[in-house]
């Protein structure tokens, strides 16, 4: 069975920060963790890039470059997005409310 890396857990051990950008975050519905949502990243012409499903906290993580970023997150709660801007290398935490 092929699946993504547990979203939920700590960053790899040799993931460096001074070189990495790292977007993560949580998908949330009126402040509760959503749990199996699909969390898109999009580029910044609205681009599919990649794909996880959120952890059973509502965590995803995402190895990107520095940019504009749409997280986009579809469940059976709703959907929501927001935008994400690195600025160069570093983890970047943005919380994607659904409704």
């Amino acid at each position: 069975m092929c699946a993504a890396p547990d979203q939920g857990t700590a960053l790899p051990p040799n993931t460096d920060l001074t070189k990495e950008t790292v977007l993560t975050g949580r998908v949330v519905a009126d402040g509760q963790p959503v749990a199996g949502a699909f969390v898109r990243l999009l580029d910044s012409t609205g681009e599919f890039t990649a794909e996880v499903v959120s952890s059973a906290t509502g965590g995803y993580r995402f190895f990107a470059a520095p940019g504009t970023w749409t997280v986009r997150a579809l469940s059976r709660q709703g959907n929501g997005q927001t935008e994400v801007r690195p600025t160069g290398p570093g983890l970047y935490e943005a919380e994607v409310a659904v409704a």
